[in-house]
C-alpha cells in the first residue's frame, strides 16, 4: 500500500515536468518558425513569455507571433498551475498518509494478542523477523531509523518507527498482551536499557536479548533478560560443532547438558543390571529419580528394587543419599515456586512473602519435583516450560503418590488454549493461570484453592 501511493507521486510529478519542458520546446520551436528567431533568442522569448514576467520583446513580433504568444502564455499558465498542484497535493498527501497508516497501524496492532515484539530491524532482526512470518507468527517491529522501517513495511510487516528503550514505543508495540520480546538493537547498553524497561512493564514476558561483548550477558541477564545470545559466538559454535560431528570428532553424548536429566535403558550385561536402586546410584555417581518399567512410571523407587533387563531409569546430575528422599515435615504456609527465569522467582518471592508465605524457588522441572516432595508445601506455582520436566509432567509425577493430594498445583503458562487447560487439570493441576501482567492473579488463584481446602 505504501509503496503503490509512493509511485502515484512521482508519476504525477514527473508528468508535470515533462508538460512544463514540453511548452518550453513548442514555445522556443514556434519562434524560430514564425519569426526567424535564433536557439538562444526563441529559449529567452520563450522563458519570459511563460513567466509573464513582461519584458520587452527581442523584436515586433508579426500578426501570427502575437497569436502564438497568447497561446504561449495560456499554456504556460496551465503548466505552471498544474506542477504547482501536484507539489501541494503530494505533500498533503503524504502528511494525510502519515497519519492515517499511523491509525490503522495502531488498530492492527491493538488487536494483537500473545505476539512477539523484535527491537531493532538490522540484519538479526530482519531474519529473526522472516523466521516469525515463515512459521505464521504474529510480530511487531520496533526501528529507530526511517529509512529501514520503511524497508520493513514493503515487507508488510507492522514496523514502528521509535527508541525501543522508551516506555512510549514499548506500549504503543503492545508489549502488555505481548509473548515475547527480541532485544535485538546493535548496542548491549541499548538492548540493557530495552530489557529493563519491557521487564517493568510485563514481568511475565519472555525475553531473549543479543549482546556482542561476553561481560554484558550477566548484566542483561540482571536486568531481566530470560536468556542472552550472541550471533557471532553462536554462529561460530554451531559451525564448529557440525564440522565435528560430520568428521567423527563429537560425540553427541557428549554433546548433551549434563544439567538435564535423561533416561537410560538397562541391557542384560550392564553394570547395573540386576542391582538396587540404591547400589546402582552409587555405581554411575547418579541419582536415579524414576524408573519406568512395563509402561508404569515409579518417581524416587524404593532402594531395594532390583533392575531388570529393559527397565528404564532416570539420572539426574547430583548423587544423593536416600535420606535426602525422605520427606521432611512442611513448615506452615510453605509455598515452591519453580520457575527459569529469576526475575519471575524474584518478583513472585516479593509477593508471597506479603501474602504470608514462605517462598521456595526451584528453577528447573526435576529440582522442583525433589522439593515438592521434601517440603511437602502447602501449594507449588510451577511454569510449564521448565528445563529437564514440564510443568504438565510435573503434575503427574506428583500426583502418583498419594501422600500429596493436599498440596495445591498452580500451572503457570502463556498458552491460553483451552484444550491445553484440560490437559492441565487432567494432569493433576488444581488451577491454570495464563501468564499476563496483572502479577497478583497467581497470588489470588493460590490463595482461593487454600480457603477452599480449609472450608473443605
Amino acid at each position: 500500500m505504501i509503496k503503490s501511493n509512493d509511485s502515484i507521486n512521482y508519476y504525477h510529478i514527473i508528468t508535470a515536468i515533462i508538460f512544463f519542458v514540453g511548452v518550453i520546446i513548442i514555445s522556443t520551436s514556434g519562434y524560430m518558425i514564425i519569426e526567424e528567431y535564433s536557439l538562444s533568442e526563441g529559449i529567452y522569448m520563450s522563458i519570459i513569455t511563460i513567466g509573464t514576467v513582461g519584458y520587452r520583446e527581442i523584436k515586433p513580433l508579426s500578426e501570427a507571433g502575437r497569436w502564438f504568444t497568447v497561446l504561449i502564455i495560456l499554456l504556460g499558465f496551465s503548466s505552471l498551475a498544474f506542477a504547482g498542484n501536484i507539489m501541494v497535493e503530494t505533500l498533503l498527501k503524504k502528511n494525510w498518509d502519515s497519519g492515517f497508516e499511523a491509525k490503522k497501524m495502531k488498530k492492527i496492532i491493538s488487536r494483537l494478542k500473545s505476539h512477539y515484539i523484535i527491537c531493532g530491524a538490522g540484519k538479526v532482526g530482519s531474519a529473526a523477523a522472516d523466521h516469525l512470518m515463515e512459521n505464521g507468527t504474529d510480530f511487531v517491529i520496533i526501528e529507530e531509523d526511517e529509512e529501514i522501517c520503511n524497508e520493513i513495511k514493503k515487507k508488510n510487516y507492522i514496523c514502528i518507527k521509535g527508541d525501543a528503550t522508551r516506555e512510549a514505543a514499548l506500549r504503543d508495540a503492545g508489549i502488555k498482551k505481548a509473548k515475547g520480546l527480541l532485544a535485538l538493537l546493535n548496542s548491549d547498553p541499548e538492548n540493557l536499557f530495552t530489557v529493563l524497561t519491557a521487564r517493568e512493564l510485563n514481568p511475565t514476558l519472555h525475553i531473549i536479548a543479543r549482546s556482542e561483548v561476553a561481560s554484558s550477558e550477566k548484566k542483561i541477564l540482571r536486568a531481566g533478560a530470560d536468556s542472552v545470545s550472541s550471533p557471532y559466538a553462536t554462529a561460530g559454535k554451531q559451525i564448529a560443532t557440525n564440522m565435528l560431528a560430520a568428521t567423527g570428532k563429537l560425540s553427541m553424548e557428549k554433546y548433551i547438558p549434563n544439567a538435564i536429566p535423561k533416561w537410560i535403558t538397562v541391557q542384560k550385561g550392564s553394570d547395573i543390571y540386576g542391582e538396587t536402586i540404591s547400589s546402582a546410584s552409587l555405581k554411575i555417581k547418579k541419582t536415579i529419580i524414576g524408573l519406568r518399567r512395563k509402561n508404569s512410571d515409579f518417581i524416587f523407587p524404593d532402594a531395594t528394587i532390583k533392575l531388570k533387563k529393559k527397565d528404564k531409569v532416570l539420572i539426574s546430575n547430583e548423587l544423593k543419599t536416600l535420606d535426602d528422599f525422605t520427606s521432611k515435615v512442611s513448615k506452615k504456609r510453605t509455598i515452591i515456586i519453580i520457575d527459569d527465569n529469576a526475575v519471575i522467582r524474584r518478583l513472585y518471592t516479593r509477593l508471597f512473602q506479603k501474602a504470608g508465605f514462605i517462598p521456595l524457588t526451584a528453577d528447573n522441572g526435576p529440582d522442583g519435583l525433589n522439593m515438592i516432595i521434601n517440603e511437602k508445601p502447602a501449594a507449588a506455582v510451577i511454569d510449564h516450560i521448565l528445563p529437564g520436566l514440564y510443568g504438565i509432567e510435573l503434575c503427574k509425577k506428583i500426583r502418583e503418590n498419594n501422600n500429596f493430594n493436599d498440596v495445591k498445583l498452580i500451572l503457570f503458562t502463556g498458552d491460553d488454549e483451552p484444550a491445553f487447560k484440560k490437559r492441565a487439570l487432567a494432569a493433576g493441576a488444581d488451577a491454570v493461570v495464563t501468564k499476563s501482567p496483572e502479577a497478583f492473579e497467581i497470588v489470588e488463584t493460590t490463595l482461593k484453592l487454600l480457603q477452599n481446602k480449609k472450608k473443605g
